[in-house]
């Protein structure tokens, strides 16, 4: 800690011996000037604003003495002052005592003793100033409690709606600024702002709730842009952008005794950061009044439809329904909460399939999804996050279940083909048939493929073929009877498969057998 000291004396000699015998730079002192009479040092005093004031008795046109006592009679701050007399000079010493002054350097100047006597001032100066510290924590922190019960509308006695409105009276204008915090960074961010909030005039950080503070703010509208409150919230603005923080201004109210509608209107206006592409801006509630969220909201559709892709494993198709999902929320302006239990329900819902496979594998995924996913609903994450962090986990959830069915699949396909045996009579699909066995539909081609030599369509056309000819044989049934017993509704459909894979008509075929 360094301090401010004045040097006084009528004596040119005087005071340049003070200056080069006294090491007042390892003393703590900077000397910011000096004077040779009362009058102008009590113009100096005003001026430099100094911690210390070494000042001589007798001196022309105001004596220090006199110096002094002007000072304590109009000065607006502290000043210590130390006197520079003599031996004979008793009374003048008994004089300033009075004053409050204890400190004395006798003339002719000893170095020595003169250092000892301003390390004793410098140490009293701390002393000082950490009282003053103290003080003004012990009042902001008072300040600071009377703004948290005005904005959370607690009952306030007479005495402290007199002190709010003193204390209103600084700004033109009073506001409250929101700031939400994603859980694992709020004690970094409060910090942040408690470091730019210290000793700011008319800025007071107010804690509302586990993971939210406020920052009360007086403006002085006519200035503009130029406000200093102002500025330092877009400084705080700038710090939180690499975080997940989302903060809000309510509208702005002449008193602090009106603060909770400041609050109120900040808790508005913060939903709508949800839908921002990034994190830290400032939403004003003036810039959403005339918007509303929707409370009630129909996913089902949605939620159909990602659930549909995750169920036949298709990767590509889940991508869409969540880009999907993502606009159809962004448009209709839905109710954060409402959209983050969506992500919940779908997700655990991927946590369920994979808890089934019991691998490491899975294992390590649902790790490290389901503290995401506990913290979800305190989160503050902006809806483009949310649907990327939902997109990452249903391809994961995709990979590892493809992974087990292809394992699986090398036994199924028998399964598989007697299932199209026993229903080919029917308007099978292979899309049906992915998703009764739980498999893509171009990943269950693949494999009929695969394992048979052809493909589905061919399958279940060389079972009705089959069928056909055993009741051609047996001559109970009118062709046409036959082809939509087999499955087929179409004649000539059934004409056409027939000739294809027995070489002749059904006519000849009954000729022949």
């Amino acid at each position: 800690m360094r301090y401010k000291v004045l040097l006084i004396d009528d004596e040119p000699g005087a005071l340049e011996g003070m200056q080069l015998w006294i090491d007042w730079d390892r003393l703590g002192f900077d000397v910011c000037g000096t004077s040779g009479n009362g009058a102008d040092g009590l113009n100096k005093i005003r001026e430099l604003k100094p911690d210390l004031v070494v000042t001589d008795i007798h001196m022309p046109l105001l004596d220090g003495l006199e110096m002094i006592d002007a000072w304590q009679k109009e000065g607006d701050r502290n000043v210590m002052f130390a006197i520079v007399s003599g031996y004979s000079e008793f009374e003048y010493a008994r004089r300033a005592m009075r004053h409050g002054i204890t400190h004395f350097l006798l003339k002719p100047v000893d170095q020595e003793e003169a250092e000892k006597e301003l390390e004793a001032a410098y140490r009293e100066l701390c002393r000082e100033r950490e009282k003053q510290r103290i003080t003004r924590i012990a009042a902001r922190e008072e300040t600071v409690t009377l703004v948290k019960k005005a904005a959370l509308n607690e009952p306030l006695s007479s005495d402290e709606l007199d002190v709010l409105g003193r204390l209103s009276a600084a700004k033109e204008a009073w506001n409250f600024c929101l700031v939400q915090c994603d859980p694992p960074v709020y004690a970094r961010m409060r910090e942040i702002a408690a470091a730019v909030l210290r000793d700011r005039e008319a800025m007071y950080l107010v804690d509302i709730g586990t993971h939210s503070f406020g920052i009360v703010y007086g403006v002085t509208p006519s200035k503009g842009a130029e406000n200093e409150s102002l500025q330092v919230l877009e400084q705080l603005s700038e710090a939180y952008s690499p975080y997940r923080v989302f903060m809000s201004a309510g509208l702005e109210a002449r008193s602090l005794t009106q603060l909770e509608r400041c609050l109120q209107t900040a808790k508005e206006a913060i939903r709508y950061n949800f839908y921002d592409s990034g994190y830290g801006r400032i939403r004003k509630y003036e810039s959403v009044q005339a918007r509303s969220c929707q409370y009630h909201y129909d996913q089902v559709r949605l939620i159909d439809r990602m659930t549909g892709a995750l169920n036949v494993l298709d990767a590509a198709g889940f991508c869409e329904a969540v880009a999907s999902a993502a606009e159809s929320f962004r448009q209709a302006m839905v109710e954060p909460e409402t959209v983050k239990n969506t992500v919940i329900h779908l997700m655990y819902q991927m946590m369920d399939h994979l808890s089934e496979l019991g691998d490491e594998r899975s294992k390590r995924v649902l790790d490290e999804y389901h503290p995401f996913l506990f913290g979800l609903s305190e989160a503050v994450i902006h809806l483009g996050d949310l649907m990327d962090c939902l997109l990452v986990c249903g391809n994961d959830a995709i990979e590892l279940l493809s992974r087990e069915q292809a394992l699986k699949s090398q036994g199924i396909i028998q399964e598989i083909n007697e299932y199209i045996r026993a229903h080919f009579r029917e308007p099978l699909t292979i899309r049906k048939l992915a998703e009764l066995f739980y498999l893509h539909p171009v990943y269950l081609g693949q494999l009929l493929i695969r394992k048979n030599g052809i493909g589905f369509n061919e399958l279940v056309h060389n079972f009705r073929i089959e069928e056909a000819a055993v009741l051609l044989k047996e001559g109970r049934l009118k062709n046409s009877e036959i082809a939509e017993s087999v499955g087929y509704a179409n004649y000539g459909q059934f004409l056409k498969h027939f000739e294809k894979r027995m070489g002749m008509s059904p006519n000849e075929f009954k000729a022949k057998n």
